[in-house]
This record gives structure tokens, C-alpha cells and sequence, in this order.
């Protein structure tokens, strides 16, 4: 339904016949509005799902410009091939694994080559540290701790915490590439 407000917009000499759309934040018919997203899609950029995924970080998300492509997660330039000069940046996680009833909290920068050793079901979470942390959560859930190993016992308590380390991030993956590509953004 149309407003009563006339558009603003013309076409060329002549001005718009139709009505601003309700609640538009500037009195511009619906096709004046679609003119004008379009415009600026082509000049800002749309969020789309990427030919190919990124070579940097792997994400599947980016923003298409009539130059080309950026992920959206890094921003790495789409074609453009990752420089072999800088070895990649190390990222330490403390990981929270699930194998049946139990949780393996531990700690990588490689979690891939980690996980391809230990038994699990589910990758939990990934939480942004170094042994530090992962000793802080070994005695946070001493009482869960199975004796003389890394897995614990599930509790309110534990899934409380790894609900809140988990919380908004559908795949701790893409978090983890996410720290991956700011760590080489800040490289320089």
C-alpha cells in the first residue's frame, strides 16, 4: 500500500507520479527505493556467498563490488594468492571436545591435526587462549576432572560455560578463522 505523501524522485525533467512508500526514511515511491538500493549495492558492495571459498580464511561469505570480490570475514581480496613468505600466524585455543557423555578440554593452534588423534563426536567450542587458560578451566571443573587425564565429566556447571563460550557462534570453525585472519591483519 502507498502513502498519501507524493515521491520526491522524477525522471529526468518529469517528477514522480506515485506516492512515497510507508514508511520510507526518505519519500520515495517503492521504485525510486529499489533504484536507489541498487545504486548503492553496486557502490558499497553486496553480502553474498562467494564462488569459491576464501583462500585465506575459508570463509563461504563475501561482499561483491563491480571490481570484484571481498570476504567478509577478512577481507582478503578474492584471486588474490596468499603470500608463502610469513609462515601462519599462531592462534592458541582451548577446545572443548565431546566423546560420548564426556568433555576433553585442552589446548592447540593446530586443532585440525589435534582432533585427528583424539576421539570425539563434537566440537563443542573454541575459546581464544594458551595453557594458562586451559589450566584456569581444569581447576574451574577439578570436581568434573577424570583423575590423570584432560576429559571431565558433563555438569550443569561445565555445559553452562561452554554454552556461554559457544554462545552466537553457529560454528567455532568460522571463529577460528576469524582470529586467524585478524591475526595476519595485524601482521601489517
Amino acid at each position: 500500500m502507498t502513502g498519501t505523501t507524493p515521491c520526491v524522485a522524477s525522471d529526468g525533467d518529469v517528477p514522480c507520479a506515485g506516492h512515497a512508500h510507508p514508511g520510507a526514511p526518505v519519500p520515495l515511491c517503492l521504485r525510486h527505493l529499489l533504484l536507489a538500493a541498487e545504486w548503492v549495492a553496486d557502490d558499497y558492495g553486496r553480502l553474498d556467498a562467494l564462488p569459491a571459498p576464501c583462500a585465506l580464511c575459508g570463509s563461504r561469505l563475501g561482499v561483491r563490488y563491480p571490481s570484484g570480490w571481498l570476504c567478509a570475514v577478512c577481507e582478503w581480496r578474492v584471486g588474490e594468492t596468499v603470500s608463502g613468505e610469513l609462515p601462519p600466524p599462531r592462534v592458541d585455543v582451548v577446545y572443548y571436545l565431546r566423546f560420548r557423555d564426556r568433555i576433553k578440554i585442552g589446548t592447540t593452534a593446530n586443532p585440525r591435526g589435534r582432533f585427528s588423534s583424539l576421539p570425539h563426536d563434537e566440537v563443542l567450542a573454541f575459546e581464544r587462549g594458551d595453557r594458562a587458560l586451559e589450566q584456569r578451566r581444569h581447576a574451574q571443573f577439578a570436581r568434573q576432572r577424570i583423575p590423570r587425564t584432560e576429559w571431565f565429566e558433563r555438569s550443569d556447571a561445565l555445559d553452562a560455560h561452554i554454552a556461554s563460550v559457544s554462545e552466537g557462534v553457529a560454528d567455532p570453525w568460522a571463529l577460528l578463522a576469524r582470529w586467524r585472519s585478524e591475526a595476519i591483519a595485524l601482521r601489517g
